[in-house]
């Protein structure tokens, strides 16, 4: 597995920490709080993005950071509007640091997979941030196994690497399991997964009438739909409740406790919001509770067309 580092050679903690709600859903003080409350928590990288709530996120994340730059391992991303060619890419990140206020950073994700510009162009650019010193590693975001594939054998020819990859992955969305998880490993990739609490569903308040993404947005209401995410969600809520933990804690913990070493993204609204998550930074998972929490809910095929020898 790649050892990724801080600048002064400290190894990364167990969560990350993901600010798209900066700016946004928490104002200036509560996005404060946020950081100072992972950073007490041991917590030291952070993700955001050029486009996070219109540059708001970089904007209040950058001085928080910048007195403190050597012990915090920053990550940002590009490419997620606009395409992945040159012009784009040079851009989105001259504006990243721009509203950072930071020359580099130590990773730089491509947002996501854009089938209209060659990888050779997109990944050019990459490894000249990367040669130049403006970046220390090469992430990708919402790829599939067999584009990161494509991307890293690029890469390859470039003298460079995709050292990090950012897929979706909570306990009622598992399709990570079946290639982008078994591919990160063979590869040497760290998987840093975003949505470990499934929008809020795995905290168990939309089943007592709270509120959040899934009532306030389409997409995500469409992607936490079907009814039996809503069950999985229900038995871990009653699992949480026997084992006198939140549910939130064992929903961002059974990410951590993946074979595959995946970095769960934590995010939230405010301080006490967040304070369930950050608890999985110390909070072990036995095997046997592993297995238990797997059970919840359906464990995805192999990728194989002979299923019945798997």
């Amino acid at each position: 597995m790649t050892q990724l580092t801080t600048r002064s050679g400290a190894p990364l903690s167990r969560l990350t920490f993901g600010t798209m709600q900066f700016g946004g859903t928490a104002d200036a003080a509560a996005s404060r709080a946020m950081y100072d409350m992972a950073r007490a928590a041991g917590v030291n990288h952070f993700d955001t993005a050029v486009g996070y709530t219109g540059g708001e996120a970089e904007k209040l994340l950058g001085p928080m950071i910048a007195p403190e730059a050597e012990e915090v391992y920053l990550a940002t991303k590009v490419g997620y509007s606009g395409g992945s060619g040159t012009a784009n890419l040079h851009a989105q990140f001259d504006r990243a640091r721009r509203q950072l206020g930071a020359n580099a950073v130590d990773l730089l994700y491509l947002h996501r997979f854009d089938p209209d510009t060659s990888l050779e162009e997109t990944f050019t650019v990459m490894a000249s941030l990367q040669a130049k010193g403006l970046i220390r590693h090469i992430g990708i975001s919402n790829f599939s196994a067999w584009q990161a594939m494509k991307a890293q054998a690029v890469c390859a020819t470039l003298g460079t690497r995709i050292d990090v990859i950012q897929p979706m992955y909570n306990l009622v969305k598992r399709q990570a399991e079946v290639e982008i998880l078994p591919m990160a490993a063979d590869q040497d990739m760290q998987v840093c997964a975003y949505s470990p609490l499934g929008g809020g569903l795995l905290t168990g308040k939309y089943a007592t009438g709270g509120t959040g993404r899934l009532t306030e947005d389409e997409r995500y209401a469409a992607r936490y739909g079907p009814a039996w995410m809503h069950d999985s969600a229900t038995a871990l809520t009653a699992l949480a409740a026997e084992l006198r933990v939140d549910a939130a804690t064992l929903a961002v913990a059974w990410v951590a406790a993946n074979p595959a070493k995946v970095s769960p993204i934590i995010s939230a609204r405010s301080a006490a919001q967040l304070e369930p998550s950050l608890a999985a930074e110390s909070f072990d998972i036995s095997p046997a509770l592993y297995a238990r929490i797997s059970a919840l809910s359906p464990t995805p095929a192999p990728a194989t067309d002979r299923l019945e020898e798997a």
